[in-house]
């Protein structure tokens, strides 16, 4: 993005911030006029020209938008490599006993099974993905359990064992204090945990210009994965979820951090041996898979 493109970006985010959102838009169609191959400018402004007219709340990530976010673009070569590398570990087993923490849709799951997988519990709190998932697996006649909740809630509700954990960019909604606990938990009942992460540099809080730049520079490679489709996913998805990094007023459900990180808090909850594996280099940040074991 070119710099005064830059420059009209950061005021219409301080705008934003701010709830001024005609002002936020003005800027925002300054900085499309800035830099017409810009596609984030591009769709910044007409993201706020809409939040303008008809306020934030008639702006929401669209389940059809998310839906061909993840199945398109970067996502299809990711999910691919880390259902590949899950398959790998599957195939080192007799007889597994699998959960899966934040199974979603099963897109990382499925793929990967193996004869080798014995039974798999899955943990999801969203109801309407694990019928999808569930219904996925009884076609195949795998044995399985389903837990509807979050991790801290399945840990107060089951004191059960198994060989692997697994969890593909699900432990993200945990907290910062509640991550060890956590993991903790998860070392005292599986031998072995595979976390799929990205591996973010440090953005940091607020509005500063650097950080504006860096998560602009990163979404402009992302759009430019869905240009050909009619802005459904960059109006659906991808808008909404960079405008909420600078959004004071939204609920924050993401606590991302660098897999550096994610080591440091395996080892301090516990695991003896931590291993990482390069998965995929994404749009957003490079992929690894985290071997944690016992």
């Amino acid at each position: 993005m070119h710099a005064a493109a830059l420059t009209e970006l950061v005021a219409a985010l301080a705008a934003f911030a701010a709830g001024e959102m005609e002002t936020a838009a003005v800027h925002a169609a300054r900085a499309a006029e800035a830099d017409p191959a810009s596609l984030l400018a591009r769709e910044a402004a007409a993201y706020l020209a809409r939040v303008s007219a008809e306020g934030k709340r008639a702006v929401y990530v669209s389940g059809e938008a998310f839906g061909a976010f993840i199945r398109g673009g970067g996502n299809v070569p990711l999910y691919e490599a880390v259902s590949a590398a899950l398959r790998a570990v599957y195939g080192e087993y007799e007889a597994l006993q699998l959960l899966d923490i934040g199974v979603g849709d099963g897109l990382a799951l499925l793929p990967a099974l193996t004869p080798q997988v014995a039974r798999v519990d899955l943990v999801e709190p969203s109801a309407a993905l694990l019928v999808g998932v569930g219904e996925a697996l009884e076609a195949r006649e795998m044995p399985y359990s389903a837990f509807n909740g979050t991790l801290q809630a399945f840990a107060e509700a089951s004191d059960g064992r198994w060989d692997l954990g697994q969890a593909t960019f699900s432990l993200q909604s945990l907290q910062p204090h509640e991550r060890v606990p956590a993991l903790a938990w998860l070392r005292a009942r599986v031998g072995r945990l595979l976390i799929a992460e990205f591996d973010p540099p440090d953005l940091g809080e607020g509005l500063s210009p650097a950080r504006i730049a860096q998560v602009a520079d990163r979404y402009e490679r992302g759009l430019a994965e869905y240009a050909h489709d009619g802005s459904l996913v960059a109006q659906g998805f991808l808008m909404p979820v960079f405008f909420g990094y600078f959004d004071p007023t939204a609920a924050r459900t993401n606590y991302e951090q660098p897999l550096a990180g994610w080591e440091r808090d395996l080892r301090q909850a516990g695991f003896s041996e931590v291993q990482r594996r390069p998965l995929y280099n994404y749009w957003w940040a490079p992929c690894a898979l985290l071997d944690a074991r016992v």
